[in-house]
């Protein structure tokens, strides 16, 4: 009788790991093609919800770069849109959109893969994560996501609406206002603002993902495996939204005025912030907080809706 062949070692990179061979990330997403299917599925989701909620993220970003005094136009949010559409027509709401959508792949692509990277580095043997890691993982993905996507999109965003705000608009289209930007300012002139887009995404992220992970472990119990329904899934979104808003906003109208066609004015992050903060009021680092909450509790729902919905549909269609 032949003695039996010792099994062999197992290839797989999750072999130590079972858990994420059977649910999360991992699983969904299809082992290998993880990055390529995250990168679509962020993308469509992307796209979807920014043509959805792109006027309230305009009209957020017109108030914070309006100032007190005579340079004030606008009383409110209202008279915001009221004004836009009389001057600019209903898709007047929608300038600068092409910048986000241009940059809505990358962004998904390294919050969502990031995330996913850190996270298989401090999973627990179940599967979950601790607060801690929760906070850090998101923590993490918001400073790549700032880095390498979010600063040199919105700081184009916010130069072409604040340019509509002038007599005379320089950029008729997203090329040609980025050849101006960078002709006149260098490269760096897309990257105004690191600092406070790296805080700024650093603890949007972190909030949003320690929410989400926290009501998801919740819900699931003891049955890590248990599968969350999409309109929950949702339902979470708009929480750790709403969450990340009233956590954040401050760092959003710093980041924004550091972004604005007039930013020469600050000799840095905290100095901007201390010129707000003398000239303006402390109520001044909350401007946009009503549209902001519409708009980032709408975005983070359909984003966490609709991403799941694209990896559960690519893990069955797409080996």
């Amino acid at each position: 009788m032949s003695p039996q062949n010792p099994p062999r070692a197992s290839s797989s990179p999750f072999h130590r790991r079972p858990w994420l061979l059977q649910n999360g990330a991992a699983a969904a997403a299809g082992g290998g093609n993880k990055g390529v299917k995250g990168i679509i599925a962020g993308g469509i989701t992307g796209g979807i919800e920014i043509c959805i909620t792109f006027p309230t993220e305009y009209v957020k970003t017109q108030l914070q770069l309006d100032e007190k005094g005579a340079a004030k136009q606008y009383e409110g949010i209202g008279d915001c849109v009221k004004k836009t559409v009389k001057n600019h027509g209903f898709f007047g709401l929608y300038r600068g959109l092409s910048v986000l959508l241009y940059g809505s792949i990358p962004k998904s692509a390294v919050r969502f893969g990031s995330f996913e990277t850190f996270k298989g580095m401090v999973v627990q043997p179940d599967g979950s994560l601790s607060p801690g890691n929760r906070l850090l993982c998101g923590l993490g993905a918001g400073v790549c996501e700032a880095i390498f996507a979010v600063t040199p999109m919105e700081t184009v965003k916010v130069k072409f609406i604040n340019d509509q705000r002038s007599a005379n608009p320089r950029y008729k289209g997203f090329f040609h206002g980025v050849g101006i930007i960078i002709r006149e300012q260098g490269f760096g002139g897309v990257y105004k603002g690191l600092t406070a887009t790296m805080m700024k995404q650093g603890s949007n992220q972190a909030i949003r993902f320690f929410v989400m992970e926290s009501l998801k472990d919740a819900y699931k119990g003891e049955d890590k495996s248990k599968p969350v329904p999409k309109w929950l899934v949702g339902l979470f979104g708009a929480t750790a939204g709403a969450a990340s808003v009233f956590g954040n906003t401050p760092l959003d109208v710093v980041k924004t005025r550091m972004q604005g066609l007039e930013a020469s004015k600050y000799k840095n992050t905290l100095d901007c912030a201390i010129q707000i903060w003398k000239n303006e009021g402390a109520l001044a680092f909350y401007k946009g907080t009503v549209p902001r909450l519409g708009r980032v509790c709408l975005d983070v729902a359909i984003t966490f809706m609709i991403y799941d919905s694209f990896m559960d549909l690519f893990s069955k269609v797409w080996p």
